[in-house]
């Protein structure tokens, strides 16, 4: 049971790393340099958000809860 609540809790710390990554990219950008890379750093908040959702959804259901 110990490593379903791991597998779960990394994968609640992966989700975080992934916005606080997105928050460090568009943080304190100039509005102009603020349009060029926001598209970018959400793509990439996408993606991950998306393979976290993946890699949640293969653990049992007793750890995604």
């Amino acid at each position: 049971m110990a490593t379903k609540r791991e597998a779960n809790e990394l994968l609640l710390i992966e989700e975080a790393d992934a916005w606080f990554e997105y928050l460090e990219a568009t943080r304190a950008k100039s509005a102009a340099r603020y349009a060029e890379i926001e598209p970018w750093a959400w793509a990439r908040l996408a993606q991950r958000l998306r393979l976290i959702r993946r890699r949640r959804a293969k653990l049992p259901p007793a750890a995604a809860a």
